[in-house]
């Protein structure tokens, strides 16, 4: 008694919408990732509508099934762990100032054998081949999926997509390091900073991101943004020693 009388109607290959007296007051997507995950949304105006379309989207769709949720959201967080998901992990927003005066990176330089080429410059086949190396790593440690969604492969197999937003470091024999800057407007989004394993701890990355918060902030940019999974020690402890500010955080949640 008391709760909306709703119908829920898959209206499309991905969508679902809830209708209650010829109005639509709950709709329900699907979207798929480039590395094949399905993540859902739902947005209703009711808890018991939510419910109702959570339970129609996971009776259709194939699991594990994936959302994102902000952690200052603990209503919208409760919906899901109602129906069934859990936590995956915790990203981390940064707001990264990037005058060097703040960052303390004005004086910071690459070691003597490795010289930093600036976003748009690095050239199409080291860069991919250096991709490949770092996702190679990567998988087979902490697993590719805990990266950042935007530089996630696609299901044929394609990584590297777009060579011109990459700061990269090299040497005379090829690629070490990378940074992925996606140039989003006014506040650029730093999306990946990775250095090959046999070239760690000799302060590559922190080179790439004193040359590119140094090149953001003569163009006049003063903060740049990066997300950072929580399990990341390394790059959370290189953010927060240039004093970027945490200002957000987001869940991932899944449901196996």
């Amino acid at each position: 008694m008391g709760e909306p009388a709703v119908v829920i109607t898959r209206v499309a290959e991905r969508q679902w919408h809830a209708v209650e007296d010829d109005r639509v007051v709950g709709r329900g997507d699907a979207s798929r990732r480039p590395d094949g995950r399905i993540f859902l949304s739902i947005d209703a105006w009711h808890g018991a509508v939510f419910d109702q379309l959570a339970d129609a989207m996971l009776a259709d769709l194939p699991k594990p099934l994936y959302t994102v949720v902000d952690e200052a959201d603990p209503d919208l967080t409760s919906h899901w762990e109602r129906v069934g998901f859990t936590t995956r992990r915790r990203e981390w927003e940064y707001l990264v100032p990037t005058d060097p005066r703040v960052t303390g990176l004005g004086s910071v330089l690459p070691p003597s054998d490795v010289t930093i080429v600036a976003v748009g410059e690095a050239e199409e086949g080291p860069l991919r081949t250096l991709d490949h190396v770092i996702r190679d790593e990567v998988e087979a440690t902490v697993g590719w999926q805990e990266m950042p969604a935007e530089v996630l492969p696609r299901l044929d197999g394609a990584t590297l997509r777009d060579p011109s937003k990459y700061a990269v470091a090299a040497q005379s024999d090829g690629y070490v390091g990378l940074l992925r800057v996606a140039p989003v407007i006014r506040q650029p989004r730093i999306g990946l900073i990775a250095v090959r394993s046999d070239q760690h701890r000799r302060g590559i990355a922190r080179a790439l991101l004193a040359h590119v918060l140094g090149s953001l902030h003569r163009g006049g940019i003063e903060t740049a943004s990066a997300e950072v999974n929580e399990s990341n020690g390394a790059a959370m402890a290189l953010f927060d020693g240039v004093g970027a500010r945490r200002a957000s955080s987001n869940l991932e949640l899944v449901l196996r």
